[in-house]
């Protein structure tokens, strides 16, 4: 199964929520970039062949799962079967590479083990899990994600061809969190409800990259390195940009 990154078009900050930090954004599908999942039969020890991450989010769908009743079949069924994964989408670069392999085991567990869960309750495991996690889950192309990421609302968008450059930089999204707290100087509401109005394509030819993300200017902070030209824009937390194709 094809485990698809995605790309903030915008990421506006609207309110706190305890630590949380609740937002507006539009988030799409990437299908240039992906990993690999499967399950396949068992090689070796553990539930991942040569996982990559000791903290891998596959985990805790599994244990979530299991806390949900479903210890017999998920034992039965990984006592001769591994989760097989491929990485391409770069860790730390805001393409949300983890919390799409959590959406996408959870999907082939689902089918694969019969449990027959809707999506409706696909979608409720998935706000337990991450926060982008249920975006996913949902298999929309385009959506407006707002609160911590739990309300995901498909929408009929112009996506324009883009291009994605990654970077090595690893960008912590805890750290430009808290970055943009010590920083913060305000909500920018009457944007944030604006943008969720209009198709993609418009809104990258008519706005800023500093003006899209909330995240930019605190990632930058953090990572000084992180440099970003006026015709490229930064997705989620960083650290990879993307841009209109020429």
């Amino acid at each position: 199964m094809k485990s698809y990154a995605k790309i903030n078009i915008f990421l506006k900050i609207v309110g706190f929520r305890g630590n949380y930090h609740e937002l507006k954004s539009r988030f799409i599908l990437y299908k240039e970039l992906y990993d690999e999942i499967d399950l396949v039969d068992r090689i070796g020890d553990g539930l991942i062949i040569d996982n990559p991450f000791d903290d891998n989010i596959i985990f805790k769908v599994y244990n979530f799962l299991e806390n949900l009743g479903f210890t017999n079949e998920l034992g039965e069924f990984f006592k001769n079967h591994q989760v097989k994964l491929i990485k391409n989408i770069p860790a730390g670069g805001g393409l949300g590479g983890g919390s799409s392999n959590a959406a996408a085991f959870l999907h082939l567990v689902n089918d694969r083990l019969n449990l027959n869960l809707p999506k409706d309750k696909l979608m409720q495991i998935a706000h337990n899990i991450g926060a982008d996690v249920a975006f996913f889950v949902s298999k929309f192309d385009s959506a407006n994600v707002s609160g911590i990421g739990e309300i995901v609302e498909e929408f009929d968008d112009d996506i324009p061809n883009l291009d994605i450059i990654t970077s090595p930089i690893f960008c912590s999204t805890p750290k430009v969190f808290t970055q943009y707290r010590a920083k913060f100087k305000g909500f920018d509401t009457d944007l944030a409800s604006k943008l969720c109005l209009m198709k993609s394509s418009q809104i990258l030819s008519t706005y800023s990259n500093i003006e899209l993300n909330d995240l930019l200017k605190p990632s930058q902070e953090i990572y000084s390195e992180l440099k970003i030209a006026s015709n490229e824009f930064l997705s989620g937390s960083g650290s990879s940009k993307f841009k209109l194709k020429i």
